[in-house]
């Protein structure tokens, strides 16, 4: 087909078949098509992978459980034999022993705390102690032991603080 321009220019303008548009919206749609089914895949592995991680994480709370239960049980038995025999105390003797191994085991550590600055990230004053011969902000006294695991605080120190006494 031929346009002539009102500067009598001629030029071409070239229009593609209908059959061959037919073919390139069949091509088109097959494209959509293989996506949307790629798309179905790919929502059906990520669901699959949300499902076995959800297994994968009941399973290690159960293995944890295990571990701890077992733990709890063999101190169960201490205690019950300490409570059988005459002398108790070389029974309790055994079972701290079995807890201290425990607590090394798993990077459980005690915090030490008498004598040092109060710090509110490790300690929780349950009072504080007026003295004339102190330094403010310094535990006087450990009310309950606090833990660390991993560098990770597992219970504050409860502690008693000094306060600098006014004469």
């Amino acid at each position: 087909m031929t346009i002539t321009n009102p500067t009598d220019k001629k030029k071409e303008l070239t229009f593609k078949k209908p059959v061959s548009l037919k073919k390139e919206i069949d091509k088109l749609k097959k494209d959509l098509k293989e996506k949307d089914q790629q798309l179905l895949r790919s929502i059906a592995n990520f669901q699959n992978y949300q499902k076995r991680m959800e297994k994968e994480l009941i399973l290690k709370e159960e293995e944890t459980k295990k571990k701890y239960i077992s733990e709890l049980i063999d101190l169960n038995e201490l205690l019950k034999k300490a409570l059988e025999d005459n002398n108790p105390k070389k029974g309790l003797k055994l079972m701290v022993n079995n807890i201290e191994n425990f607590f090394e085991k798993e990077n459980i550590k005690y915090i030490d705390c008498v004598g040092k600055k109060f710090n509110h990230n490790f300690h929780h004053a349950i009072t504080t102690l007026e003295k004339i011969d102190c330094e403010d902000d310094t535990i006087v006294e450990e009310v309950k032991k606090g833990y660390m695991m991993n560098d990770k605080l597992l219970r504050p120190s409860q502690v008693v603080v000094s306060k600098k006494k006014d004469k």
